[in-house]
């Protein structure tokens, strides 16, 4: 049986039957995840959206297992397909197990009648994203960390063969981004699901990925392995950056260095030197530093938070 999960051909997606994107090839086996990234309009969420028949389809076609979904019913999709879109749910008078329940309509049929099995795959799912302890709890007064959590367990409640999650990360601190991630790269590799997302975050993109697709302001640029993707310059094009920088070696952002002559220099070794350097950047020093083998380098190239650093 083929691995292949999702594919699309000569796809065309856009608004009112005008295209914003032509050329869209995806093509997501089992057991990867692949990720769209790029700036803000460039229409990642367009695509999503167009594949999950939210949006009619402007050219071309999207298979899912082979098949062309434009034939397939909704229920056939929902047992083969979920999705994890960005907007917050408001359900009234709904407990977290209710809204992950709603993940078992496509094998429960008119009703949503919930069968013991039923029960008992929604609460192995809300273990699965460690959310057992919400189940009774009102959906409406949890934080929003949680809330991705319940609503990835809807999803996978549907026992979906592909995921497609538009910015999942979307209002999550630190700890939130990188759980929700960690669970979802978990399932894509225990389960042999496959993913289709949207970051914005590249250091994590550069991180959970397994293909990433570059989306621009002139349509899809890159694809490819994310040791193929992050180079720094590329980076700086795809987004259009004509300030600060993007540090490919630590996937890390760069403030502009600091302009005029150097007036600190620096010494490190070990990484010691380079937590200090958002000190002198911070209080606006421009500064130059010395690394192992008497080569020196600039701040803004090394990595860290900020820039001020010069050659």
């Amino acid at each position: 049986m083929s691995n292949l999960r999702l594919h699309t051909e000569n796809l065309a997606v856009g608004y009112n039957g005008r295209p914003l994107l032509q050329d869209v090839g995806l093509t997501l086996r089992q057991g990867e995840i692949m990720t769209l990234i790029g700036p803000n309009g460039a229409g990642k969420s367009t695509i999503l959206k167009s594949v999950i028949r939210q949006l009619a389809l402007v050219g071309g076609a999207v298979y899912l297992n082979g098949q062309d979904m434009a034939g397939l019913s909704e229920g056939a999709i929902a047992r083969q397909l979920s999705v994890l879109m960005t907007g917050r749910l408001s359900p009234e008078l709904m407990t977290c197990f209710d809204v992950a329940a709603t993940g078992r309509y496509p094998y429960t049929g008119r009703l949503g009648i919930l069968t013991k099995e039923d029960r008992e795959k929604v609460f192995q799912c809300l273990e699965l994203v460690h959310a057992l302890e919400l189940a009774d709890r009102d959906f409406s007064r949890i934080s929003d960390g949680q809330r991705q959590r319940v609503l990835l367990a809807r999803a996978l409640c549907q026992e979906p063969e592909v995921l497609v999650l538009d910015e999942p990360t979307s209002f999550l601190d630190i700890r939130h981004k990188l759980e929700l991630l960690a669970i979802l790269k978990d399932m894509v590799r225990t389960r042999r699901l496959a993913a289709l997302l949207s970051l914005h975050e590249l250091d994590l993109a550069q991180k959970v990925s397994d293909w990433v697709v570059c989306v621009g302001a002139d349509g899809i640029g890159r694809q490819g392995p994310p040791e193929e993707i992050f180079s720094s310059d590329y980076m700086m094009e795809l987004y259009g950056t004509a300030r600060g920088s993007y540090n490919a070696l630590f996937g890390s952002l760069e403030l502009e260095a600091v302009k005029g002559t150097p007036e600190v220099f620096v010494i490190g070794g070990g990484g010691m030197g380079n937590s200090r350097l958002p000190t002198f950047a911070a209080a606006g020093h421009s500064f130059c530093c010395w690394r192992a083998g008497g080569k020196r380098f600039g701040f803004s190239s090394r990595g860290g938070s900020g820039g001020g650093g010069r050659f």
